[in-house]
Formats: C-alpha cells, sequence, structure tokens
C-alpha cells in the first residue's frame, strides 16, 4: 500500500498548476465556460426555445434565458424521468440526484449527465485529494482506506425500462466510481448502499472497524453515529481501532459547532478537519488552506456562476450578477449553469465571498432557512456562530440544534426559541443562554435593535433535550442518513413544534 500511496500522491500533486490557472485567470475560464455550454446545448428542447444560438455574450445569455427555480424546471426534469432525452442537456441521462428537500417537505431531482459525473464530481473528488497532498505532502492517506457515509439508490420508478436511478448524490457517486477510487474506499458497495440506515451503521460499523482508516468523509452528524458505533462494539477509542486515521472531509453543515464533539471522540493534534461543498446540484468549493474556514470556488467544473444579492433573491425580476461583479462580504443566493442542464438555477444556498484574488467564499446559509419574524434577519450562520460561542465559553459540547420564532400573542412579546442536544450539557444554563444571546447581538445589529430593552424579542428560550432526539426526530420523518440534515433556523414553528410534541409523547 505504500507504493500505492506514493504513486497516487505524485499524480495528484499535477493538477495543482491547472488550478493556478483558474485561480489566475478566473473570468477567462468561465466566458468560455458559458460559451462552451450553450454551443453543447443548442439543439436540446430549452437550448431552442431560448435561441441558444443566438446568444453571443453573457449580457444576451442574462436577458434571454430566465432565472429558474426548481418548481420551473421541474416539468422538463419529470419529462426526463419518464425516460425522454434531450430536453436539457443532450447526452442521455440515467442518473437523478435526490435532494434531501430541507426547504420543502417534497424532495427534488436534480438531473446527473455523464460530464457531470466525470468534470464535476469526480474531479472535485480528485482535486480535494490534490489539495489535501499540496498541503500536508507527507501524508499517507493512500496506504489505507477512505470510509465514506453516504445514501442510497433505487430504480427510477417513472421509466423502469430505462435502467435510470436516482438517490442521494453520495450514493450516485459511490455506485458510479472509477477502479482505483473503489480500490481505496471502504466498506463493501452493497454495504455503502444499502437504504435502512439503522442496519447500514451497524453494517459499516462491524465491517471497517477491522479496516486501515485513514481518512473519514461524510456529513458530521451521520459519522458521529458511526464513530460511537464503532467505539461500542470494540470498547476502545477510535485511535486505537484506526491509529492511522488522519482527517475527515466533511460538507453539507458547518463544521464549527461539531468541532469540539469530534475533539472529544478523536482526541489528537494530528487529526485534521477539511470542507467541502458538495451538492445535489454540483462540486462547488474546497478548502484549499490549513486552519482556514474559506472554501475555494471551483471554476473548471462545468458550473457557470451567478449570483443575487440575498436581499433581492424573492424578487421576481431580481438583479444577477457574473462572477466579475460579486463584492466581498455581500450575501448572495448562488445561481448556476451546469453541464446536466440546469440553467440560471437558483439552488437555494446562500454564500458571501471572503476574497477576489482567487475567488474564496463561505456558505452562509440557505434562501428559506432563517428566522425574521420581527425585522431580525436571523441567518444560519448567525445562528452557528452563537451556538459555538456559547459551548466553547461554558465547556458545553452540542450535538444538534434547531431554532423558530416565538410569535407575538396578546400581552406577550415575541422570541426565539431553541432545541438543543448537548453531548455535554453547559454547567449553567442561564449563562449559556447568554452568552448566544449576546453573541447574536454582537454579530446582528438588526437583531440588537429588536433586543434593546426587550422591545420587540425577549431573551432566548432554550430547551436542553436528551441525546438521541434529533436521530429519532429525523428517523420519524424519514430522514435519516445520506444527505439529509437537521433544519437550522426556521421562519415557522413546524419543526420546533414537531419535536417538543414528540418529546411530550414519549413523557
Amino acid at each position: 500500500m505504500q507504493i500505492i500511496n506514493s504513486i497516487l500522491t505524485w499524480v495528484m500533486k499535477k493538477r495543482i498548476h491547472q488550478m493556478e490557472l483558474f485561480m489566475k485567470y478566473p473570468h477567462d475560464v468561465q466566458e468560455e465556460l458559458l460559451h462552451k455550454l450553450l454551443l453543447t446545448a443548442r439543439p436540446t428542447e430549452i437550448g431552442q426555445k431560448y435561441g441558444f444560438d443566438e446568444i453571443v455574450n453573457y449580457n444576451d445569455f442574462a436577458r434571454q434565458v430566465p432565472v429558474h427555480t426548481y418548481e420551473r424546471l421541474f416539468p422538463y426534469i419529470e419529462r426526463m424521468m419518464k425516460g425522454e432525452q434531450n430536453v436539457l442537456w443532450p447526452s442521455e441521462i440515467k442518473w437523478f440526484s435526490k435532494s434531501s428537500g430541507t426547504t420543502n417537505s417534497r424532495s427534488k431531482f436534480i438531473p446527473v449527465s455523464a460530464e457531470s459525473l466525470e468534470d464535476c464530481h469526480f474531479k472535485g473528488g480528485k482535486d480535494l485529494y490534490c489539495i489535501y497532498v499540496h498541503n500536508f505532502p507527507e501524508t499517507n492517506i493512500f496506504s489505507g482506506k477512505g470510509l465514506a457515509i453516504g445514501g442510497s439508490h433505487q430504480v427510477n420508478e417513472l421509466d423502469p425500462t430505462s435502467n435510470s436511478h436516482y438517490g442521494d448524490v453520495s450514493a450516485v457517486i459511490m455506485q458510479n466510481l472509477p477502479a482505483w477510487a473503489q480500490m481505496i474506499r471502504t466498506p463493501s458497495l452493497e454495504v455503502a448502499l444499502m437504504s435502512n440506515w439503522e442496519e447500514k451503521i451497524e453494517k459499516m460499523a462491524r465491517e471497517t472497524m477491522t479496516a486501515d482508516v485513514t481518512h473519514l468523509a461524510g456529513v458530521p452528524t451521520w459519522t458521529v453515529l458511526l464513530l460511537q458505533r464503532i467505539m461500542d462494539l470494540t470498547g476502545k477509542p477510535i485511535l486505537e481501532t484506526w491509529p492511522n486515521l488522519e482527517v475527515f472531509f466533511h460538507g453539507a453543515v458547518a463544521f464549527t459547532p461539531y468541532r469540539s464533539l469530534f475533539r472529544c471522540l478523536i482526541p489528537s493534534d494530528h487529526m485534521h478537519y477539511w470542507e467541502t461543498y458538495n451538492a445535489s446540484e454540483g462540486f462547488f468549493g474546497i478548502q484549499d488552506q490549513s486552519n482556514s474556514d474559506e472554501l475555494l470556488l471551483m471554476l473548471d467544473y462545468g458550473i457557470y456562476y451567478e449570483f443575487i444579492p440575498v436581499e433581492e433573491s424573492g424578487l421576481e425580476s431580481p438583479h444577477v450578477v457574473p462572477l466579475s461583479e460579486v463584492e466581498v462580504g455581500r450575501n448572495y443566493a448562488m445561481v448556476i449553469t451546469t453541464n446536466s442542464g440546469l440553467w440560471r438555477y437558483n439552488i437555494g444556498d446562500t454564500i458571501k465571498f471572503t476574497s477576489k484574488s482567487p475567488y474564496r467564499i463561505k456558505i452562509s446559509g440557505r434562501t428559506k432557512h432563517f428566522i425574521n419574524a420581527f425585522g431580525e434577519e436571523v441567518i444560519i450562520e448567525n445562528a452557528e456562530t452563537a451556538i459555538t460561542q456559547a459551548c466553547e465559553r461554558t465547556g458545553s459540547i452540542m450535538n444538534n440544534f434547531t431554532a423558530a420564532p416565538i410569535y407575538i400573542e396578546q400581552n406577550k412579546r415575541g422570541g426565539h426559541e431553541w432545541i438543543i442536544e448537548f453531548h455535554v450539557p453547559p454547567p449553567n444554563m442561564d449563562q449559556f443562554t447568554g452568552i448566544l444571546d449576546d453573541t447574536l447581538r454582537h454579530v446582528n445589529s438588526d437583531y440588537d435593535a429588536k433586543r434593546f430593552h426587550d422591545l420587540a424579542l425577549i431573551a432566548p428560550r432554550i430547551h436542553s433535550v436528551p441525546e438521541g432526539t434529533f436521530y429519532n426526530w429525523m428517523k420519524k420523518r424519514g430522514k435519516l442518513g445520506g444527505q439529509n440534515k437537521v433544519p437550522r433556523l426556521s421562519n415557522s414553528r413546524e419543526y420546533v413544534d414537531d419535536i417538543l410534541s414528540m418529546i411530550a409523547s414519549l413523557a
């Protein structure tokens, strides 16, 4: 395995020069990509509808092709799922990535072309290794196995004769991985793609606890469950089971609130945590610097980027800007055009740029995940900053959380209600609440104004719930595993009331 590690490490380093190219000439790379996408899709139905053959530059593109929501694209996608081809993209579509559907109860199905698999998702995975090796040239990551915690896929029942499938993006990628990547991963594909999450965790734990795992990849929430089960089965700390473990590649949710929990499970100064931004729609960003929470925006993956200032994201005709016109520090909703046939698609994520040379970003939330019941405009980034501060300063460790408004009633002022599951609870909940509240006031001036003298908002109300609460709630909703994640914030009380009702029924 040491020879394989040396060969793969050398191969991975060669890609760095190509990355430096798009970092140096970002706008040229993006402009060339847009022309290629339009040229390729001219014969498709959408290409004919919007006159792709008449589009000469970005201004033409922005004028002729509208920004699409999922609801606007769904009639095309539904036809593709029933077997029609050459609708949004010319190559045959046999795979659809099923979104976790955190923004609403209905799942979304995203077409995944062969080009997207090869030039986006697989390329992103290889680049993740490249960047990591570049930062840690003495790594032995390829001397053992990578353990990826993914979802499952199934036959597309809308077109059962065409051999098309849909599933979590992780499962779609895993099923189609090239041979070299299959060689360095664990567990077996049969176990990795199981749909019964509880059975899968058990089998994954038993199969991988005897492997030489050097790196992990997955959503923090579900990775914690696997680590805890392995420790239960072996009766040993993780680093005794996997002494060569050196990195966790994570994504889907912000890692900062989980850092203390992972430090507790893997108490090593030599363990690295490396962030990715990989979604059903594409692979967008990779952490490229050690000890950083910024992500390098990957510009040569077959994705053309545009951005809508968050304050305009709900408008019928928002002002959309290309990459060349973004501002550092401003929140944007991300709009993508891809080599899978997503045309000016608003994916629902919000980001802000931390740098323009090269283009680096931070994920700030979701366009539909916020609390703004009283004009306070609290976004996920604010909430995660506040809960991280409160945990660090009180010595507590969090497993999961969600929050929602307390609406104003007669003779009662409004506020925010938090449900937090602790691995290590704070010794003083009042102190924890005060720190969380003060941090929110510090990072969000609108929240601060509403909290001034309890003018419109009273102090947060926090429920500390037993470990396993969020797991049981996600299980109840059929949302265990894969890319599914707990909704952090909601402007309605749907999630909070459901969890509190579940707890009350068990009391």
